[in-house]
């Protein structure tokens, strides 16, 4: 069947994008003026529906197969700083299968999270994990980077082309993170019945105490996303504890609660003998108010 000269258009771009070939995608992206963005989009869809029902064998594709039964609604195109081209697909009609059974919360695993500015969180049992700080690891080539762009003469050739070095940077600390998250909380989500955290603010932690740095690296707000769709998915649950709960100052073996405790304090000591983590501490308290909350 002949095509017209717009389906080659958007074809072509298509092939781009999946082919990283981002000079070719604007250059495409460009021939469109404004006025014809909706056609553009519409022809898009058609365009990345055809690509999914493999009438593109010569393209190699880089993303998994969608299920059975679902419907194409729409496509978002997106450029990154770096200058990379995404194309994203939102199909209707998914449905959650191998929903977990409602377990018997007095004995399900339950796993406590108490937020630590080292190592973006303590549980109440021990996990493996990578180191996390990925943009202190980093930071001083990015600064590199950084300095390198500020001696260029802005709007120049070499300016920007350093400053798509340093968005090819703060990139890759990005996606190291989101790596280390998904990875992280599909591993919990797998492993427990229910997970339990604390409701705390991270965007006011954030701008207290000279924190933000750290609060920003850790990634611990988008950390509990995460894991919190990937519980659903699978029928568990995540319980949020009240921000005000006393989950540092009670011991976690006796119950007893302490009027005062500083923050310099990392080691919890108790009257009953108890000596442990401040943090692990809370961990275990945070688990077991919210077995105590899914129980009532």
């Amino acid at each position: 069947m002949h095509k017209n000269k717009k389906e080659h258009l958007f074809d072509s771009a298509i092939y781009g994008i999946i082919n990283h070939d981002i000079n070719h995608v604007h250059v495409m992206f460009c021939a469109q003026p404004r006025t014809e963005l909706s056609k553009f989009i519409n022809a898009y869809k058609s365009a990345s529906s055809r690509l999914l029902k493999k009438e593109y064998p010569e393209i190699k594709k880089k993303y998994r197969e969608p299920a059975e039964g679902l419907r194409l609604r729409s496509v978002t195109v997106s450029m990154e700083p770096s200058g990379k081209y995404f194309a994203s697909l939102l199909y209707e009609g998914y449905s959650c299968e191998n929903q977990a059974a409602e377990p018997d919360y007095s004995t399900a695993k339950i796993l406590g999270i108490d937020y630590a500015m080292q190592g973006m969180a303590v549980f109440s049992e021990k996990i493996e994990m990578e180191e996390a700080g990925f943009f202190r690891k980093n930071e001083k080539r990015l600064a590199r980077e950084q300095r390198k762009l500020s001696r260029c003469v802005r709007g120049s050739h070499n300016y920007e082309l350093q400053k798509k070095k340093v968005a090819r940077c703060h990139e890759k600390i990005r996606n190291q993170r989101r790596d280390h998250l998904h990875k992280l909380s599909r591993k919990i989500a797998d492993s427990y019945d229910a997970v339990a955290v604390e409701d705390i603010d991270m965007k006011a932690m954030g701008q207290c105490l000279h924190f933000g740095k750290s609060v920003q690296d850790n990634g611990y707000g988008l950390f509990r996303e995460m894991l919190d769709y990937k519980l659903v998915w699978q029928g568990k649950k995540m319980v949020k504890v009240d921000r005000f709960f006393p989950s540092s100052k009670k011991c976690c073996k006796c119950g007893r609660i302490k009027k005062e405790l500083r923050l310099s304090e990392r080691v919890y000591h108790c009257e009953c003998g108890n000596e442990m983590d401040r943090d692990r501490n809370a961990a275990i308290n945070i688990r077991e108010e919210a077995r105590r909350m899914l129980t009532a």
